[in-house]
């Protein structure tokens, strides 16, 4: 099993949640982050004084998923969220030991 973890433009959850949908990804985590890579946040106009914007706003998704389908899941995150532009984001991929169902006790992939 492995761990999807994919950092994203906000705007662009939708589109991905709906492309990891139909290839038959049921269970997805997500967070509001923020923080900044190459793009070292921005200057904006507020109330006439300028000021820099450090932390950029980013969504953070974490999925399970089975070895036999990760490549299929990184490749549709990677589609679903690609504008072009610096900041698209990442996509981080790490193995997983156990996974368990609290509810049923069902353990490894019997458990995703």
């Amino acid at each position: 099993m492995k761990k999807v973890e994919a950092i994203i433009k906000p705007f662009k959850l939708d589109e991905v949640k709906e492309a990891l949908n139909e290839i038959g990804i049921q269970g997805i985590t997500v967070a509001e982050v923020k923080g900044f890579g190459r793009q070292k946040g921005h200057t904006e106009l507020y109330r006439g004084a300028e000021y820099v914007v450090d932390f950029i706003p980013k969504i953070k998704m974490e999925i399970i998923v089975g070895d036999d389908i990760v490549g299929k899941v990184v490749e549709t995150i990677e589609q679903a969220a690609k504008t072009g532009r610096i900041g698209d984001g990442k996509i981080f991929v790490t193995p997983v030991e156990e996974v368990v169902r609290i509810r049923t006790g069902e353990r490894g992939e019997d458990a995703l």
